[in-house]
C-alpha cells in the first residue's frame, strides 16, 4: 500500500471514530439512567459537553493553526479516542461513587480527539493528490455516516442480545478502530497543508463576506442534519407511538443509511455542489414539514429518514464549495467551517428540546392538543419539528446567494 492510500485510509477510520464518540452516549442514555439513575439533564449534558469541547478546539485551531505541528496533532488523535473510550468504559471502576465523573472525564477526552479530526482531517484528504478531491471529500463524510450506522445497529443488537450490563465491553469493542488508525498513521508522510502565517493573515480572510456566507450555510446545514439525527428516534417513538427499539433502528439508522446514501452517490457522479446544497435545502424543508404535520407512522418514518438524504450534502458540500475558493486559508478554513457546524449541531437540537418542552408544559398549548386529539408531548414534538425546519428553510436563501454572488468568493 502506497502512503497516499494508506493516509487517506487512515483518515477513513479517523473519521469513523468521529462516529462512534458523537453517537456513544445518546445510545446508552437509557442504559446509564437504568443502571445508575443519572437524570435526563446530566445525560443531555454529556452532549452538550461534547459539542462544547469540538468547538473550543475548533476555535483555538481557527486563530492559532500555525503555532501547531499538525501531522503530530493528527497522529495522537486516535490515542486521545482509545484513551477516552477506555475511561469512559471504566468509569464504574475507576469512579464507584460518582460513575458520572468518568463518564464525563471520558467525553471530554473523546472529544477533543473528535475537534482535532473534524478540523484536521479534511484539509488532509484535500491537500491529498487526487483526480476528483471534491468526491474524495464527500467520500469521506460518507464514511462517517456508515460509522453512525454501524454503531447504532451492532450497539442496539449488542445490548439487547448480552444486556445493558455489558455496556462496558460494547465501549472496549469501540477501540479496535483507533487502534487501526494508529497503526495506519504510523510511518506515513503528510503532505504540505496550507495555514495562514500569523494572526493578521486570519483577520484578512476573516473580512471576507464570502466566508462568512459559508459559515452561516454550514451553520444551518449542521442544524438541519444533527436536529433530525438526534429527534428522529424520540419524534417517532413518542409522537407516532412507535415503540424504541424501531424508533433507534428505522429513525436514528435509516437517517443514516440515507446520509451516507447521497454523501456516497456524490462521490461517484456529483457535481455543481452549489445546486446540490440549494435543492438539498428545499428537500430537507419539505422533510421536516411533512414529519411535523402528519399522523401516519409510516409517513412520518419515510420523512424523517428522506430528511437524510436531503441534508446528507449540506456539510460537507459547504466544506467543498469553501475549500475551493479559499485555497491560502488551509487549516484556518476548515476551522473556522468546522466552529459553524459545531455550533449549528449543538444550538439546533437544543432549541427543539427547549420548545418541545415549553409547548408541552404550557396549558393553553394543552388544550390545544385536546382538539387536535394529540397529548401534550405530542403537540409538543410536532412544533419543535417546525421549529427544527426554520434551519434548511433558511439554508434555502444562504445557497442561493451562494450561487447569484459568487463574486464574493476569492480564489488564492
Amino acid at each position: 500500500m502506497n502512503n497516499n492510500k494508506r493516509l487517506t485510509l487512515a483518515c477513513y477510520t479517523v473519521n469513523v471514530s468521529m462516529a462512534i464518540v458523537g453517537n456513544l452516549s445518546p445510545l446508552l442514555f437509557m442504559t446509564f439512567r437504568s443502571l445508575y439513575d443519572i437524570s435526563y439533564s446530566l445525560l443531555g449534558l454529556l452532549v452538550l459537553v461534547n459539542f462544547v469541547t469540538q468547538l473550543t478546539v475548533d476555535l483555538i485551531f481557527s486563530f492559532f493553526s500555525h503555532k501547531f505541528n499538525i501531522p503530530r496533532v493528527v497522529k495522537i488523535t486516535p490515542l486521545l479516542t482509545l484513551i477516552g473510550l477506555c475511561v469512559y468504559a471504566a468509569a464504574p471502576l475507576l469512579f464507584p461513587s460518582s460513575i458520572y465523573v468518568g463518564l464525563l472525564i471520558g467525553t471530554v477526552i473523546f472529544s477533543a480527539a473528535s475537534g482535532f479530526s473534524e478540523v484536521l482531517i479534511s484539509p488532509v484528504i484535500a491537500a491529498i493528490p487526487s483526480d476528483n478531491p471534491d468526491h474524495a471529500m464527500s467520500l469521506l463524510h460518507s464514511i462517517y455516516a456508515w460509522g453512525v450506522v454501524g454503531v447504532i445497529v451492532v450497539g442496539t443488537v449488542f445490548l439487547f442480545g448480552l444486556g445493558q450490563e455489558s455496556w462496558q465491553l460494547f465501549s472496549l469493542l469501540l477501540t479496535i478502530v483507533p487502534i487501526v488508525s494508529l497503526i495506519l498513521f504510523s510511518h506515513v508522510e503528510f503532505p504540505t497543508l496550507e495555514t495562514p502565517e500569523r494572526v493578521s493573515g486570519v483577520v484578512a480572510l476573516m473580512k471576507n463576506r464570502g466566508l462568512w456566507l459559508c459559515v452561516v450555510g454550514i451553520f444551518l446545514g449542521g442544524a438541519a442534519e444533527c436536529t433530525m439525527a438526534q429527534w428522529s428516534s424520540g419524534y417517532l417513538e413518542r409522537a407516532l407511538n412507535i415503540p424504541k427499539i424501531w424508533g433507534d433502528i428505522f429513525g436514528v439508522a435509516l437517517f443514516s443509511v440515507m446520509l451516507g446514501f447521497g454523501r456516497t452517490l456524490y462521490a461517484k457522479c456529483g457535481k455543481n455542489i452549489e445546486r446540490v446544497l440549494f435543492l438539498g435545502a428545499i428537500g430537507a424543508a419539505l422533510c421536516y414539514f411533512v414529519a411535523a404535520i402528519s399522523n401516519v407512522a409510516v409517513v412520518g418514518l419515510i420523512a424523517c429518514a428522506m430528511t437524510g438524504l436531503c441534508v446528507s450534502m449540506l456539510w460537507p458540500g459547504s466544506l467543498i464549495a469553501v475549500s475551493d475558493r479559499f485555497r491560502a486559508g488551509g487549516v484556518f478554513i476548515y476551522a473556522m467551517m468546522a466552529s459553524g457546524g459545531d455550533l449549528g449541531a449543538a444550538l439546533g437540537p437544543q432549541l427543539v428540546g427547549v420548545i418541545t418542552d415549553a409547548v408541552s408544559q404550557n396549558s393553553a398549548a394543552s388544550s390545544l392538543a385536546r382538539n387536535l386529539g394529540l397529548s401534550p408531548d405530542q403537540l409538543g414534538m410536532k412544533i419543535g419539528m417546525l421549529v427544527g425546519m426554520l434551519f434548511p428553510f433558511v439554508a434555502i436563501f444562504i445557497y442561493l446567494r451562494l450561487i447569484k454572488n459568487r463574486k464574493l468568493y476569492v480564489k488564492e
